[in-house]
Formats: C-alpha cells, sequence, structure tokens
C-alpha cells in the first residue's frame, strides 16, 4: 500500500504582512484587508488578515509535496472551511490526516481521502479542510 490510513502529517509556517500582501497581489485579491493596514485596523479584525486563496495554496502544497517524495500525486478535489481569520502576523500549524485509500480500479493508484486544518499560535482551529488526491508509482 502506498498511503496508510491514519497517516499524518504537519507544517508551521509564519506568515509576515510582506508576505501576505506579496501573494494577495499575485493572485490578483485587492481586498484592502490584505493589503492596507489602515482599513484592517478600522475593521473587525484590527488588523491584515491573509487571504483564503493563500492558505489554501498552501494546504493544497503540503499535500502535494508530502506524497511526491515517494509516489507520483495529483490533486482530485480540495474544500475548506474559514471558522477564524488568519493574522498576517502569526504563527500557524497546517495539519492533515489520511482518512481513508481507496485502490482505484486499475489497481494501478489510490484515491487517498484526507482531514486538515490550521491551527493558529493560540491553538484554535482558523481553518477545516478536506481533500482527495490520487496517488501512484507512477502516474
Amino acid at each position: 500500500m502506498r498511503v496508510r490510513v491514519g497517516e499524518t502529517f504537519s507544517e508551521t509556517l509564519t506568515m509576515t504582512p510582506e508576505e501576505a500582501k506579496a501573494f494577495s497581489t499575485a493572485a490578483r485579491d485587492f481586498n484592502p484587508l490584505h493589503h492596507d493596514e489602515e482599513a484592517a485596523a478600522n475593521s473587525r479584525y484590527k488588523k491584515l488578515i491573509v487571504s483564503g486563496t493563500q492558505m489554501a495554496a498552501h494546504l493544497m502544497a503540503l499535500t502535494a509535496t508530502y506524497f511526491s517524495k515517494r509516489n507520483d500525486v495529483v490533486g482530485l478535489d480540495f474544500s475548506l472551511r474559514f471558522h477564524k481569520p488568519v493574522y498576517a502576523d502569526e504563527t500557524i500549524t497546517l495539519e492533515w490526516e489520511v482518512t481513508e485509500v481507496m485502490p482505484t480500479s486499475s489497481g494501478n493508484a489510490d484515491v487517498v481521502s484526507l482531514k486538515g486544518r490550521i491551527v493558529n499560535q493560540a491553538g484554535e482551529q482558523a481553518i477545516a479542510a478536506t481533500g482527495r488526491m490520487m496517488v501512484a508509482d507512477k502516474l
């Protein structure tokens, strides 16, 4: 078996306002809450928040990086639910757990189901995620 149910992996990142602004600009997300300290200070968040697109990218990239160290891999689908903002100056932990492994009908690959989350530096779940990947010896 290429992947095991219960397998876990994680990564801790420190977000910076500069990275949040640069990613949002590159993604063409011009929401002032990701770029403008004054606008963010006058919002319910009181400071810059990281784009949800950036958080999704980090979560998906972690799965691709983890599985591609030993197999070929492609993403099939991901879903995110935002519970709390991720601030542009905090340390977060991205976590994934394999919840199901189903061989494809050919037996040449596995469809791997995952549940994930991002935890903020206060230990609170900021984002919940699910995903499915195809993992194979050779795609």
